[in-house]
């Protein structure tokens, strides 16, 4: 019997627990009886995954949600932010420190958390968040998306007669 090669994403599935039970943590120590608190909610490390030489994904907690990336994508150097490249564009991180993990970027998605029942709905939100983040800016689906359900009339275009419904 051979032994199957390891997944390449369960260094990013690791580091997201990590993260994730830092915030547990923080979350126990400092967070539980502040206003902004959901009890509804829990920590959980959602999407991670090995994107362009680091690891992505979204952290969830009863306080926020970010999408988080670990200190191989911060540069050193006194700045609180960056601009990271994704397929659906450029997103902005703020630099910063979270208990054993270190040094981190992340950008914030939602907080607080109130808009969101239970975890299930929170954890599709995020994985939906991901997904947005991983699409190519130009491609179909996206465009697609952007156009409006319902075409605006255009004042010219119906004086003239020349409004035709747009089929899809």
């Amino acid at each position: 019997m051979t032994a199957s090669a390891p997944r390449p994403d369960v260094d990013a599935v690791a580091w997201g627990e990590l993260l994730a039970e830092s915030y547990r943590e923080i979350g126990e120590r400092a967070m539980r009886d502040l206003p902004i608190y959901n009890e509804a909610l829990g920590v959980e490390a959602v999407g991670f995954r090995r994107f362009n030489g680091t690891i992505v994904g979204v952290m969830v907690t009863p306080w926020f949600m970010n999408v988080v990336m670990p200190p191989s994508a911060v540069r050193d150097g006194p700045a609180a932010t960056m601009r990271i490249r994704f397929p659906a564009g450029d997103i902005e991180f703020t630099l910063s420190e979270v208990g054993q993990v270190g040094r981190i970027a992340s950008c914030s998605l939602f907080s607080p958390m109130f808009q969101f029942a239970d975890m299930a709905a929170a954890r599709a939100t995020a994985k939906a968040a991901l997904a947005e983040l991983m699409l190519p800016a130009d491609s179909e689906e996206a465009v697609r998306r952007r156009e409006p359900a319902t075409t605006p009339i255009d004042r010219r275009n119906f004086l003239r007669g020349a409004l035709t419904e747009r089929r899809g």
